[in-house]
């Protein structure tokens, strides 16, 4: 009895979990694909509001993380269709199903760990950043001021990175994004 009442548990979870995949799924594929003119036109009127006196450099550094971030999603949108598609292929083999599903799920943790780093990174009083997660190294994209970023923004960046991923220092870029 309590096998049957485990399994049909376990069979409604897995149908509630199956019905929001495909409803989120059914939802993006409606709104479609971010467009690039209309996030850089928010982004760069959400920075002219709040910039006072950094005026049109930090319109120009937002303006660069604001490219950065929708290029990142448009490549990643583009590889995740490829994925999809390759494994609702009818003649797809298992191991192509298997391995497409691998790369998707690759794909959402790397997604998940560079939004989480870039959350710290501003808490940590960075005005703005970008995180690329790549198979063997990090890069960080973070505005710098003139004369470069201190040894201690290199520390607290480093340490974001090593403490919230599995990558050694040596395994990572810090870009300076001067405006």
């Amino acid at each position: 009895m309590k096998n049957r009442k485990r399994n049909l548990t376990m069979m409604a979870v897995l149908v509630f979990v199956c019905a929001a995949v495909a409803l989120n799924w059914s939802y993006n594929r409606r709104w479609g694909t971010p467009d690039a003119e209309m996030v850089i036109a928010e982004d760069a009127a959400m920075t002219k509001a709040s910039a006072g006196e950094f005026g049109k450099a930090a319109l120009a550094a937002s303006e660069y993380f604001a490219e950065a971030r929708l290029t990142r999603q448009v490549s990643r949108d583009e590889a995740l269709q490829l994925l999809q598609t390759a494994a609702t292929a009818e003649t797809a083999s298992q191991e192509t199903i298997d391995s497409a599903m691998s790369a998707i799920s690759a794909m959402a943790t790397c997604s998940m760990k560079e939004a989480q780093i870039e959350n710290l990174l501003i808490a940590k009083d960075f005005a703005d950043c970008v995180v690329y997660i790549g198979n063997d190294s990090v890069t960080v994209a973070v505005p710098a001021p003139s004369e470069g970023l201190s040894e201690e923004a290199v520390a607290r960046i480093t340490d974001i990175i090593c403490s919230e991923t599995e990558y050694a220092a040596s395994q990572l870029n810090i870009i300076e994004v001067r405006a």
